[in-house]
């Protein structure tokens, strides 16, 4: 594997570490933003469309278009459920559903028609930026590593004496409960006093995953954008994203030989994570019409300034059979070793940019006499440029350091596409609507990718809309249950289904 973490970065996330690991990258990064009804149906493909209250959060300049003021609410329903390859095993895991809104808000347009200046609008808007709601479970029979050697590694590079581990700062809970469960021990061999993790002892070890997400990042947005002669529209926009992303996680080894005499039944490792945090960031934009029906637009996303906090708490139960007599399972939560820690820190998103092109079929001032579009956006995001450091001045920058030149050397930018259209009947709309979320990963055996497939109804009439839309996303990616430092893990290749059903109403003022 490709993956060449310091100790620092892998292990030490004890009481004053970190717990920020390069998969954050991905975990807050690497998402798919949601948007109107009208806007999902035609694959979020708005950067040059224009007159979309989504233009707010993808191209600002779209805003332009408006020449009436509008009230939009979109309520959206999330169904997931993932499927896992795991050492040639495969699984399935839950489902789940969650209800969520996506883009809603209030546009509020102004018309000068003897100005150069022919219209201006301004927004408020909320939107959906990313959707955290998953499922994930894979299984498979491991031969090669242990996660128990995790915790072995921590404690034997610590230099900390195992008697001390209870108030040791430099020691992770996970390790604190690998040894107050015996799950690793100390022991002598070829006269060396060496640690151990006691399915090390095993030939194979029966390894499973669960975790369930919850959350997402909502934003909330003020745009501003002005209509110069119908041929320029230029905008930008302010935005204060608010993140909670909360996830419950367990990894499991049992014994598969059913040997009862060999010290060790089954190790279960349970963990809750909280994290939660506020951001700004800003979008400029231009629209560009060099024919009456052809669109160009441009956008840059500024990075994300994130202020995070993780909470983390755990329990750890330890089956050692006959070890101790007739009392073989032990188990310890976080809160034996005091108050579950709260770990603070900044991160800085990837940046964003966007080139987009619309062709409008009947292209008229009248939209109610307009037949139609096609429309296209091409994203690049910088993945590799995501920044972590310290939130107070006292906090270990070395080891933010050292996560940075990981996150640099492990993940690159990426390509996305969408691409969607929409035909008129009068008051009715059918649209349809596509979109590829490229890779972040450098390493090429990590196979991941999302792919939307969306198609929706619209009515309009007499200034009140109504849109329907359902959108599928296909997602692949890889999850890593745990890091050895010079020792490849075996990793899980993750398919998610998730379904979305989005309704937006609104109408004209």
């Amino acid at each position: 594997m490709k993956y060449t973490i310091t100790i620092a970065v892998v292990l030490l996330i004890g009481q004053q570490a970190m717990s920020q690991l390069p998969e954050d990258v991905i975990r807050l990064n690497w998402n798919v933003p949601s948007g109107t009804a009208r806007s999902q149906a035609i694959g979020g493909a708005v950067g040059s469309l224009g007159g979309e209250i989504t233009n707010t959060f993808v191209n600002p300049a779209g805003l332009g278009f408006y020449k009436l003021s509008e009230i939009v609410l979109t309520p959206g329903l999330t169904l997931a459920k993932s499927k896992g390859e795991y050492l040639g095993m495969n699984s399935t895991s839950d489902n789940i559903s969650r209800f969520n809104f996506s883009t809603s808000g209030f546009v509020s347009a102004t018309n000068d028609p003897g100005s150069r200046w022919v219209s201006k609008a301004f927004s408020i808007a909320i939107n959906r930026m990313a959707n955290f709601n998953n499922s994930v479970y894979y299984r498979g029979i491991n031969d090669s590593s242990s996660f128990s050697e995790v915790y072995a590694v921590q404690l034997a590079e610590s230099g900390v004496d195992i008697g001390d581990y209870q108030t040791s700062p430099y020691l992770s809970l996970g390790t604190k409960s690998a040894i107050h469960t015996y799950l690793i021990d100390t022991v002598t061999l070829n006269g060396q006093l060496q640690v151990v993790g006691r399915p090390e002892y095993l030939n194979a070890v029966d390894q499973e995953y669960w975790a369930t997400t919850r959350g997402g990042i909502t934003e909330i947005a003020l745009g501003y954008a002005g209509n110069l002669q119908d041929k320029f529209y230029i905008g930008g926009s302010v935005g204060v994203p608010i993140l909670r992303y909360e996830r419950r996680q367990t990894l499991k080894e049992s014994d598969p030989s059913g040997d009862l005499d060999n010290d060790f039944s089954y190790a279960r490792y349970e963990e809750k994570l909280t994290t939660t945090g506020v951001g700004l960031n800003a979008k400029l934009g231009i629209i560009f019409k060099p024919a009456s029906q052809t669109r160009i637009g441009l956008a840059i996303h500024t990075p994300t300034i994130f202020g995070l906090k993780d909470q983390i708490s755990t329990k750890m139960v330890t089956d050692v059979e006959r070890l101790f007599g007739n009392d073989p399972v032990d188990s310890v939560t976080s809160d034996y070793f005091g108050s579950n820690p709260v770990y603070k820190y900044d991160m800085s998103s990837p940046w964003k940019f966007l080139v987009s092109g619309s062709y409008v079929f009947n292209e008229v001032e009248d939209v109610s006499r307009q037949r139609g579009f096609i429309t296209a956006d091409l994203e690049y995001v910088t993945y590799g440029s995501t920044r972590f450091s310290a939130a107070e001045a006292d906090d270990d920058e070395s080891y933010f350091d050292d996560v940075n030149k990981v996150v640099k050397q492990d993940y690159k930018g990426a390509f996305n596409f969408r691409v969607g259209g929409e035909l008129k009947f009068n008051t009715l709309m059918t649209r349809l609507g596509f979109a590829y979320y490229g890779s972040p990963y450098e390493e090429k055996m990590f196979k991941a990718g999302r792919t939307n497939i969306s198609g929706g109804l619209g009515y309009r009439d007499k200034g009140i809309f109504v849109d329907l839309t359902y959108v599928h996303s296909i997602s692949r990616d890889v999850n890593i249950p745990y890091r050895l430092p010079d020792k490849g893990v075996p990793f899980a290749n993750v398919k998610s289904g998730i379904g979305q059903v989005l309704l937006t109403f609104g109408f004209k003022i």
